[in-house]
């Protein structure tokens, strides 16, 4: 039998991607021919079973993750800088070399991730909780600092690793609403965290440690002894997911052959790292990323201010807090969940954008009434948490598999993240509790938000249309060496669909 194939043509520049070796997460010899139909009942079982091996675990270091990252500020209000001596802009310089690193080391740590294994990303959480504990014991402003760097190293690599972890065992109908379970442990931190460290302040002088050094030294404690816990509880690869029956494996190796885009175990070196980091499409969902960014930290880290500035004891803030989170965590549920039964993801993105445009006018145009102004926060953390979610994952399932969605996810959440430089200059103490500045500042970066998101559609639609065309009107055939080739192109590979 002919070993060529019909096929369209090949998109003109598109260079294939370097062959390493055999090993490929295709599905087992004989699988990839296999069109017999999926048993449903056999398919919602595998789901069950990853639903609750993948996510949970994965939910709760990305809960102790956050207290991690956050916990300077709850440091600081119990007295940190002054036990530190910390002048001028000592205390930014602290909470920004943290992005810096977050920015710089995201694809790098990332990339080690498809490299070693997603085991690599409890051994990532272990070293920042060290980081954690130093910033507890540490005697200087300068000790603080450099711990804050290299807890931003290690931590860079956490969040986008996960998502190309997820990402591996789902197809992309699926994947957003695991995603957004998996992000909701933002929402839940962001809700008890001010709590549980004041909790944490009530040890103040015990074991001659300080109400801030408890709060650095407890929350380093649990999470190295969570990492340790993780190190064996995280799920490897699916290609080596022992977990499952072989009858398991296949099917799910066999559903994400036939989702698209995948590519074979593609080589890692900096020429095609540099290229794939060239893509405008990871560029311009960054812009969208750091708009929804710029309103998630100034939530994060001025929503107790602003409520204890309205009137609010600074206890009934921290408790005004839960209600915002919990509303923003239904809501962005919801929306995954449609999202990926309807298989889009711009409307939601629309969605997201608007209701942090109101949320943010609401906060302008109401400055002196504090129910009205709560109100307003429903509305901004609600769209902040449902565009930080659906943009990961859009860019997620349009840039293929394997290297280059590694790298797409490290510069996403990396990048991305600079909207907490913005957010953390932008609210000025002077200014309080009106802050216009703050407040016009994100409305500005919901309207970019939204015209990032457009503009990006509108390329994958005119995309999509033009592979349309040329598959109508142009066909070769294709020996197998070079349907191989092809297989490595990912989304560039001519019967991929962008996901609109």
């Amino acid at each position: 039998m002919s070993d060529s194939v019909t096929s369209v043509e090949k998109t003109k520049g598109i260079e294939p991607a370097v062959l390493e070796s055999p090993r490929s997460i295709e599905s087992p010899k004989g699988l990839e021919n296999d069109k017999t139909p999926i048993d449903s009942a056999l398919e919602k079982k595998l789901l069950r079973k990853l639903d609750f091996r993948v996510i949970p675990i994965l939910w709760f270091l990305f809960l102790v993750s956050f207290f991690d990252r956050s916990n300077i500020g709850n440091a600081k209000i119990a007295g940190m800088t002054q036990s530190l001596h910390m002048k001028g802009n000592d205390y930014n310089v602290a909470v920004t070399v943290f992005t810096v690193a977050y920015v710089v080391f995201g694809v790098p740590a990332n990339l080690l991730v498809k490299k070693f294994g997603p085991r690599i990303l409890a051994i990532f959480m272990f070293c920042w909780g060290l980081l954690v504990l130093g910033q507890g014991l540490t005697k200087t402003t300068s000790g603080l600092i450099a711990c804050r760097f290299l807890m931003g190293m290690f931590e860079a690599g956490f969040v986008p690793g996960c998502a190309y972890l997820i990402g591996c065992y789902y197809k992309r109908n699926e994947f957003l609403r695991r995603y957004a379970v998996f992000f909701s442990a933002n929402m839940a931190a962001g809700a008890f965290n001010g709590l549980f460290s004041t909790l944490l302040q009530k040890l103040n002088g015990r074991g001659g440690l300080r109400a801030w050094q408890w709060i650095f030294v407890m929350e380093a404690i649990i999470t190295m002894c969570v990492s340790l816990i993780a190190f064996f509880l995280i799920v490897p690869f699916p290609e080596d997911a022992k977990f499952l029956t072989p009858d398991e494996k296949a099917l799910l190796l066999r559903r994400v052959e036939e989702d698209g885009g995948n590519v074979r175990h593609d080589k890692i070196d900096l020429k095609r790292v540099l290229a794939m980091a060239t893509d405008w499409k990871i560029w311009i969902c960054v812009l969208g990323y750091m708009a929804a960014e710029e309103t998630a930290s100034s939530l994060v880290a001025f929503q107790p201010t602003i409520l204890k500035d309205l009137g609010w004891t600074a206890t009934s803030a921290q408790w005004h807090t839960i209600p915002v989170y919990a509303t923003a965590f239904v809501i962005t549920l919801s929306s995954a969940w449609l999202s990926d039964y309807l298989n889009h993801r711009y409307l939601f993105t629309v969605f997201g954008s608007i209701l942090i445009i109101i949320g943010w006018a609401i906060e302008l145009a109401h400055k002196s009434s504090p129910g009205v102004l709560y109100m307003g926060m429903f509305f901004v953390s609600c769209g902040a948490f449902i565009n930080m979610s659906t943009l990961v994952v859009w860019l997620c399932t349009n840039v293929g598999k394997g290297v280059k969605r590694t790298v797409a996810m490290g510069i996403l959440t990396g990048f991305g993240n600079c909207g907490a430089f913005v957010s953390g200059n932008v609210f000025i103490t002077e200014q309080s509790p009106k802050y216009p500045v703050g407040f016009g500042v994100g409305l500005a970066f919901g309207v970019v938000g939204l015209i990032a998101t457009t503009i990006y559609v509108g390329f994958l639609m005119k995309e999509n249309r033009d592979r349309d065309r040329l598959q109508g009107s142009s066909e070769r055939v294709y020996n197998r060496d070079e349907l191989e080739q092809m297989q490595d192109l990912g989304e560039s590979h001519p019967d991929f669909r962008f996901q609109l």
